[in-house]
C-alpha cells in the first residue's frame, strides 16, 4: 500500500509562495478566533508560524470564547475594509449562538482566502474563478501530486460540510469523476463507500471507516484529524485495517494537512497581488 504523504508537495508549495512574496508587496493575513478549544488555538499558532517561514505577516485577532456573534462580524467587516490585510479567515469552533455560514458573508471575497463566504462557494459551484477551500483544494493537490487518475472514476465523499464535503465534491465533478456524497444519515454507509476508486473521509469521527468500507486497491483519502488522549492526532479512517486493503492511503498527520496550510498561504499571497 502507498502513502500519500503530504509533506513535500507542501514544501514545494510553500518554496514558490516564498518567492511570489519576494517579488511582490508583503502580504498580510489576518485571523479571526473566538474559542477556547486548544486544538484549533494550536492550529491557528501553526499558520502563524508557517506564514512567518514564507514572509506573511498573520495577525491573530482573537476575540476569546465568549465573543458575540456581532462582535466577530464587526471584526470582519472592519478587516475586509482593511486595505492593509490581502486575507482574512474566520477560525472555528464558534461560541454558541454564533453560525460560521452566516458570519462567512461579512469576509469581502477578494480576502476569502478559505473560500468560506457563500460567494466564493456560489462561484465555485458555477465554475467561476474563487479561492477554494483550503483543505478540499489540498485534497485535489494530493491526489494530483500523487498521480491519482480520476477521470471516468468513481469517488465517493464521506461528510457534506461547506468547508470540505460540498466544495469537494464539485472539485471532484470539474475533473469528470462519478460523485456520490455520504453523510449521517447515508443507509448501509459501507455499501456506498465500497463502490469508491476514491474515497474521501471528511466526518470528524475517529476511526469511522474500516476495512469493511474499502473496496481492495481504492485510494483513501483521510481528512478527519481527531485529538487523542495523549496530545496526538488521528483521522476518520483506521488506518491498521484499512492499510490492508486499499491500494492508497494518507496518514493522519502528515497528509492532508500540510498541504492545507500551505495552500492557505498560497492563497494569501495571490491575494495580495490582486488587481
Amino acid at each position: 500500500m502507498r502513502k500519500l504523504i503530504g509533506k513535500e508537495l507542501a514544501e514545494a508549495i510553500r518554496t514558490q509562495t516564498a518567492a511570489e512574496v519576494a517579488a511582490g508587496p508583503r502580504p498580510r493575513l489576518a485571523v479571526v478566533v473566538a474559542t477556547g478549544d486548544e486544538a484549533s488555538l494550536w492550529y491557528v499558532r501553526s499558520i502563524a508560524k508557517a506564514a512567518a517561514g514564507v514572509g506573511i505577516a498573520a495577525d491573530i485577532v482573537d476575540l476569546g470564547p465568549a465573543a458575540r456573534p456581532e462582535q466577530i462580524r464587526e471584526s470582519l467587516v472592519r478587516l475586509s475594509a482593511d486595505t492593509g490585510v490581502h486575507g482574512l479567515m474566520l477560525q472555528t469552533p464558534l461560541p454558541p449562538g454564533a453560525s460560521a455560514q452566516e458570519l462567512a458573508g461579512a469576509i469581502d471575497p477578494r480576502k476569502d482566502v478559505d473560500g468560506a463566504s457563500p460567494l466564493s462557494l456560489g462561484r465555485l459551484a458555477a465554475g467561476l474563478p474563487a479561492f477554494v477551500p483550503a483543505t478540499a483544494a489540498a485534497v485535489m493537490a494530493l491526489l494530483d501530486h500523487h498521480g491519482v487518475e480520476l477521470a471516468g472514476r468513481r469517488a465517493v465523499v464521506v461528510g457534506r460540510s461547506a468547508v470540505v464535503g460540498k466544495p469537494l465534491a464539485h472539485l471532484l465533478l470539474d475533473r469528470h469523476a462519478t460523485v456520490t456524497v455520504c453523510h449521517s444519515r447515508t443507509r448501509d454507509l459501507a455499501s456506498v463507500t465500497a463502490t469508491a476508486d476514491v474515497l474521501v473521509a471528511a466526518v470528524g469521527r475517529a476511526g469511522l471507516i474500516g476495512a469493511g468500507h474499502v473496496a481492495p486497491g481504492a485510494v483513501v483519502v483521510d481528512v478527519g484529524t481527531n485529538p487523542t488522549g495523549d496530545g496526538g492526532l488521528t483521522g476518520d479512517v483506521d488506518a491498521a485495517a484499512v492499510s490492508a486493503r486499499a491500494g492508497a492511503l494518507t496518514p493522519v498527520p502528515g497528509g492532508v494537512g500540510p498541504v492545507t496550510t500551505a495552500l492557505l498561504l498560497r492563497h494569501t499571497a495571490r491575494a495580495a497581488n490582486l488587481p
